[in-house]
This record gives structure tokens, C-alpha cells and sequence, in this order.
């Protein structure tokens, strides 16, 4: 058996995705997403010019081989535009592994350790009190985990605050605007928001924050422990984790839960974090850590010290990544909760797929591989977009991180 044919297709019914489909000499075939948002082309014309090239004559079975000869074999590694190439082949080759015996990806993995998987919805509100409206709209839906965000009094377009009820994406412009940030202004509302929260809807609910890497680890550790009354399941991206050591400071003084990763690329971007831990819940996703393959290798290092998985799943993920994480998630033994924002009505025509919501958790059907597809007549019907992601400035003009 051997990959004849590849290609990218690039399509934006709503916002731009980069899928890979590698076709077999048996008439078999797989894909994978390579979407990376706001530079999606760079990782067009690296599987265009240096991938696909390399792939044809391969035997697509071989999917531990192929995966170290993309990674190994080009030397210059790691990134997030090599990651997602990698990790558009490798999870179209586990797609064409599940068809070809016939199974699901999650009985390759090795079966079901759990039946549904538990997700978390966003809920933004321009102030407090849309916020709290938007947690228990959520909450009518099913939800029993919420992330919830809320403008902030003197910040211009705060994160998180969306422009739409359920498909909120920041990508907005052929070039990037400008939003603002105050860190005092939101260590002084954010614990608010969650005190109104916790009075209204009680402790039944999960509750999440996203933090987008704009604290400090000593303001990190101060909203962690303003927080702690109101028992989140976990504070997401508190600080920048470039430096790993800088959760030591973090964690001194909060007993509130952390979570990091959505732009982690390998394991060597988690592994201090996780062997000294640091954090509770690890965020790396197919698409941005090298696919199936290398995502199992960083949910069994976070086992050893009792760390779960939280994947990225926001619509910058089209639905094929969607569809492998949530067969991943069935899987691995320490799965902990996974981000769902629900994609547009066009981009779930574009990639029809068989996972469904029910109750707050999400399932995915038993169709051999992972699960989704895409109607290349009806993406062709999108074309790509430029379409940038914001940038932070202080009240100064200083650069700060979106």
C-alpha cells in the first residue's frame, strides 16, 4: 500500500482551514487539519512544497516512521508551522488506518475509557451582567462547564468579549486591530464577575477563565487567590509559559487549578511543567502538538504526575481536529474536560462529521476513522480570506500580549 496523491484545501466558510487529504494507491483516504490561524498560508506552502513531496511512495500504515522522518528528517524543528504540518499527515493517516480495518480511531488507541466526554462553552458579555446572562443561557443548553469572560471598565475590546452568541472569532481583519489591556483594572473586576456568578447560579456549574498570557506570575498568583472563594475548575493560560519555571511563583500562593498549552507545539514546551507540577491540566491539541502520535506521548508523561487533558477546541480548529480530539478524549484515561465552541452552520456543511452534543458532554459515533469529512465542491465555494488575529497595547502604547 502506498500514498499516491495529496493535497491542500484551503476554504473559509466563516473563517479560513488548511486541510490535508492523502489519497492511497487502494483507493483509501484520509485527512487532517492544518489550520493555523492568521498564518495559514505558511503552512500551505510548507506541506506543498516540502511535505507532499516527500509523502508519495510512503506506505501510509507507517505512521510512527512517517511521523519522526517529518520531525527528525528536516532537522530545523519544532514550530508551530512544522507541528501542523506534521500533524495534518498524522491524523490523516490514522484516518486511513481506521478505515482500512474498519474501526473508529479510539478502538485503535486502545478503546473507550469513558462513554461521553465533558465539555465547556464560552460565555462573553460586554459587562458583568451580560456575562452572567450568557452563563445561564449555557447553563439552559446543558453545559456543566462554562468559561466566562467579561469586558472590563476602561480596556478597549477586552479578550474574550465576542461579537456573537455561540461563533465567536477574534480573526477579524486583512490586518490586525488593536484592542487594550490594564492589568489593574482587570485584577479589580475579574473576581466580580465570579462573585456574581457563584450568587447566582450556585457551585453545581463548572466555571473557567481564561487569563490569554496577560499576567505576570506575581499578578497571576494575586487573581489565583482572589479567586479561590469561587472554586473555578481551573484558570486558563495565567502567564506566559515560555519560561516553564515561571508557574513555580504561581502556584507558591494559589491553590486555584492552572492550565496552559493551546500554543505548546511538543512535549519539551510542557514537560518541566509537568514533571514538577506546576499545572493541573495540559491544553496542547492534535493540530498544534504533531497529531494523534505526539499528543499521546504528552497525555502519558502528564499521567505520571496526575496532570489531565484539556484540549484547545476553538473554531480556529476546523471540525476535523474537533472530531480526533474527541476520539482522543474517549481514550486517554486522564482526560479532564475539552473546549467546544460550536462552529457556523457552513463550516458544519463543509465538514460533515458524526459527533454530537447531548447533556453538556459531547459523543462521537462508531463510522471507521475519525469521524469527519469534507465536501470539496462545497469548500470550494469559500475562498480564503485574510484574516488576522488582534494585537494588545497598554494605555501607553507599550506591546503587550493578546
Amino acid at each position: 500500500m502506498k500514498i499516491q496523491a495529496a493535497r491542500v484545501i484551503v476554504t473559509c466558510p466563516g473563517r479560513n482551514f488548511v486541510t490535508l487529504k492523502i489519497e492511497t494507491d487502494q483507493g483509501v483516504y484520509g485527512i487532517g487539519d492544518a489550520t493555523l490561524n492568521g498564518r495559514e498560508l505558511a503552512v500551505v506552502s510548507y506541506l506543498e512544497d516540502h511535505v507532499i513531496p516527500c509523502l508519495i511512495g510512503m506506505d501510509p500504515r507507517r505512521i510512527e516512521d512517517i511521523w519522526q522522518y517529518l520531525y527528525r528528517g528536516a532537522y530545523w524543528r519544532r514550530g508551530p508551522v512544522t507541528m501542523r504540518a506534521i500533524s495534518a499527515v498524522d491524523t490523516a493517516l490514522w484516518d486511513i488506518k481506521g478505515k482500512m480495518a474498519g474501526m473508529p480511531v479510539y478502538d485503535l488507541l486502545g478503546g473507550r475509557s469513558r462513554d461521553g466526554i465533558m465539555v465547556y462553552g464560552h460565555a462573553n458579555g460586554g459587562d458583568i451582567e451580560e456575562t452572567v446572562d450568557a452563563v445561564g443561557s449555557y447553563i439552559d443548553m446543558g453545559y456543566k462547564a462554562i468559561r466566562a469572560q467579561t469586558g472590563v471598565p476602561g480596556i478597549k475590546d477586552a479578550y474574550g468579549v465576542g461579537r456573537g452568541k455561540l461563533f465567536y472569532e477574534p480573526a477579524d481583519a486583512a490586518l490586525p486591530s488593536v484592542t487594550g489591556w490594564d492589568t489593574r483594572k482587570a485584577l479589580n473586576h475579574v473576581p466580580k464577575l465570579f462573585e456574581k456568578l457563584r450568587a447566582t447560579y450556585g457551585f453545581d456549574h463548572h466555571l473557567l477563565h481564561d487569563g490569554h498570557h496577560r499576567y505576570t506570575p506575581q499578578e497571576a498568583a494575586n487573581l489565583g487567590k482572589m479567586l479561590e472563594p469561587y472554586q473555578l475548575f481551573w484558570l486558563e493560560d495565567c502567564t506566559p509559559a515560555e519560561n516553564q519555571e515561571a508557574f513555580k511563583l504561581v502556584r507558591q500562593h494559589t491553590v486555584t487549578p492552572l492550565a496552559v498549552g493551546e500554543i505548546f507545539n511538543t512535549i519539551w514546551d510542557c514537560k518541566d511543567l509537568i514533571q514538577n507540577q506546576l499545572i493541573d491540566f495540559i491544553r496542547c491539541t492534535v493540530v498544534g502538538a504533531g497529531g494523534i502520535t505526539h499528543l499521546r506521548r504528552i497525555a502519558d508523561l502528564a499521567a505520571l504526575y496526575q496532570v489531565r487533558t484539556g484540549s484547545h477546541g476553538a473554531t480556529d480548529l476546523s471540525p476535523v481536529t474537533m472530531g480526533a480530539a474527541l476520539h482522543f478524549d474517549t481514550w486517554v484515561p486522564n482526560f479532564g474536560i475539552q473546549e467546544y465552541m460550536r462552529h457556523t452552520p457552513e463550516t458544519d456543511e463543509v465538514f460533515p462529521h458524526d459527533y454530537r452534543f447531548e447533556a453538556g458532554e459531547m459523543f462521537v459515533g462508531d463510522t471507521p476513522g475519525h469521524g469527519v469529512d469534507i465536501d470539496e465542491t462545497l469548500a470550494a465555494k469559500y475562498p480564503y480570506k485574510p484574516a488576522y488575529l488582534p494585537v494588545a497595547r497598554l494605555e501607553d502604547g507599550t506591546m503587550w500580549n493578546w
